[in-house]
């Protein structure tokens, strides 16, 4: 099972207190090719891990770039799921390349296509 906490504190009680805490699982197969999170080699602009899996290489399950805009998923399992589904971690991907348009107009976007993916849950957010 796929699991987020987090913590958001825009203000926080004094100067050394974090304004975000936040600790993910990836509960993917162990013997999924993934690396390990850095910024992607010409885009150090972004961090994040990267799966590597055949078909799904330049996806993520958990990133942020330097624009202050953080996406995270996670996958629930369906009765059915789809071998042909598109990658869920190009949703984490995208968001963190796009440079225009905010959170809500990316997930208004993920919203009508949610069909074209197995089951996740989507969190972005955008820090200023």
């Amino acid at each position: 099972m796929c699991i987020i906490f987090f913590k958001f504190d825009p203000r926080p009680a004094s100067k050394n207190a974090f304004r975000l805490i936040l600790a993910a699982n990836r509960d993917e197969f162990y013997n999924r090719p993934s690396k390990a999170a850095d910024f992607w080699g010409a885009n150090n602009e972004i961090l994040s891990g990267l799966d590597q899996e055949y078909g799904k290489e330049g996806g993520s399950w958990l990133g942020i770039n330097k624009r202050g805009k953080l996406a995270a998923i996670t996958n629930y399992m369906e009765g059915h799921p789809n071998p042909d589904a598109q990658g869920r971690g190009f949703l984490v991907s995208n968001y963190l390349m796009e440079n225009n348009g905010d959170s809500y107009s990316y997930l208004k976007k993920v919203s009508a296509e949610g069909h074209l993916y197995n089951g996740f849950n989507l969190l972005t957010a955008e820090f200023r």
